[in-house]
């Protein structure tokens, strides 16, 4: 076999392996990410994923579903339509902790005026974390974006409260994590496939 072919055949094997390896759930922390969720009838595509770190401590897994994969975060907070951020937690967090994380990160990233506009969604989607109780170790928690709905909370595949209208509010709760003071810059450029 002559050279050229030999290397035509590494490179289509390579592409081969590199292509089956990409359909395979990726895994961070032990946590299985598929590269797909299905939503209803929308297909959503991962977009990365990563540990958000407390002082020394890992808390969760995030991972962000998307209709389009995109490595910029302000492509990403202006797609519409079905969109996830699921939560795997490596540490058990009590429901008032958690919520409070969740209010600082949409402080951080919002003006007064925005947040007064989304008070009572913000009320509800604490409500909602809050009905859920604990964040335990290994529970799987899913804010996502439905649409003609709104942000519904999930946990272990059980819905949560009430679906928070408005999806302007789900894109201001993707700015916890990809926002411009996210909740860890580690994080964030996990979330954006870096």
């Amino acid at each position: 076999m002559d050279r050229r072919m030999v290397r035509l055949l590494a490179a289509v094997a390579l592409a081969f392996v590199t292509g089956f390896a990409g359909a395979q759930p990726a895994e961070l922390e032990g946590v299985k990410l598929d590269p797909v969720a299905q939503m209803g009838p929308a297909t959503l595509q991962l977009n990365g994923a990563g540990v958000r770190t407390r002082v020394v401590f890992k808390v969760y897994v995030a991972a962000l579903y998307v209709p389009q994969k995109a490595g910029d975060a302000g492509v990403l907070l202006a797609q519409k339509g079905a969109r996830r951020i699921t939560i795997t937690m490596l540490r058990s967090v009590d429901a008032q902790t958690f919520v409070d994380a969740l209010n600082d990160g949409l402080r951080n990233n919002h003006s007064e005026a925005q947040l007064a506009g989304w008070k009572s969604q913000i009320e509800m989607l604490n409500d909602n974390l809050k009905a859920a109780g604990e964040a335990k170790k290994g529970d799987v928690i899913h804010l996502e974006f439905v649409p003609d709905a709104g942000t519904r909370v999930a946990v272990n595949g059980q819905a949560r409260g009430s679906v928070i209208p408005g999806e302007d509010f789900f894109t201001a709760v993707l700015r916890i994590w990809l926002g411009d003071k996210p909740v860890d810059s580690g994080l964030k450029k996990g979330l954006l496939g870096a």
